[in-house]
Formats: C-alpha cells, structure tokens, sequence
C-alpha cells in the first residue's frame, strides 16, 4: 500500500486504489443523507439559532471536500507499478535512517498520508522536512534538514527499499 507522488501523479497499490474507491462511492450515496437532513433542520424555524442545520452544512461541506479530493487522487493515481529497487529515497520506498548521534536505525514508509492510513509502519511525507533532505539520496549518504526549533539535524541513509504489504 504505497502511494508515490511525482508531478500531481500519485501512485497506489490495487489494494489501496480499491479502499479509496470504496470510500469515495460510500461518500457519493450518503449525498442524500446528509440533503436531508439540511431539509429537516431547515423546516425546524429560524436558522441562525439552528444548531442541527449548521452541523448538517459543515458535515456536508467536509464530505464535499473529501469527495473532491479523493476524485482528484483516484484520477491521476498510476496503479500498481512500484519504484526501482534502486537504493535511491524515493516515495514508495521503505528507508531506513539513522541519526546524528543515535546507535540504533530508525525505519519508516516515504508516502503520502493516504498510504499511511492502514499500517504500523511510520509514514513521513515526501514534503515533510525529512521527506525533503532524504528525496532522492542513495544509499550511505548524508544530508541535513531543519528541525522546528531552528536546529540542525543530520541524518544517513542506511538503505532504501520498495514498499511491499
């Protein structure tokens, strides 16, 4: 379940395009839900002291969002080609890092969010800080990204590996 993002090209496993799929037509059929309960909280009076209308707006607003979001994704998604195992950080990749004055290696997924979704592994986003400094690094290179708090951290790449369920 891995999701790689190039230029607004997001790549996914079969597994995940079908839950994101599954989810978007779930979404599509509670359209009618969610219409009326705006109806009937609108026959219930004066709408500024409504408080079940205002939910059913702002709930059939984040839906809204959700559905173009996962119609945008589920559009320009590439299915079921998984990056070169190369050694190179890319998104798809599972890398291990360890850091600047740690002893042990720390692992986790380059992905987007919607990959981390189901999984125990740590997801770290390609435009995270980290995602940032590590694109793009092979194997036993070092580079160095920002912390919140203004400092530097260096990090290694031990390796890089394609994601696999």
């Amino acid at each position: 379940m891995v999701t790689v993002s190039d230029t607004k090209v997001t790549w996914l496993t079969q597994d995940a395009y079908d839950r994101l799929k599954h989810e978007l037509d779930e979404l599509i059929e509670n359209r009618p839900v969610i219409a009326a309960k705006i109806n009937d909280s609108r026959e219930e009076g004066d709408l500024k002291e409504n408080g079940g209308y205002h939910a059913a707006r702002e709930e059939q607003g984040q839906q809204e969002a959700r559905i173009r979001h996962l119609q945008e994704l589920l559009r320009t998604a590439k299915v079921g080609e998984a990056p070169a195992n190369d050694g190179v950080a890319e998104p798809g990749m599972v890398l291990t890092v360890r850091y600047e004055g740690d002893d042990e290696d720390e692992q986790f997924l380059l992905a987007t969010r919607e990959e981390g979704a189901e999984g125990a592994m740590e997801v770290y986003s390609p435009d995270s800080p980290l995602g940032k400094a590590l694109l793009g690094a092979k194997e036993g290179e070092a580079r160095e990204y920002e912390l919140p708090n203004g400092n530097k951290q260096k990090v290694t790449l031990v390796k890089a590996v394609p994601y696999s369920s």
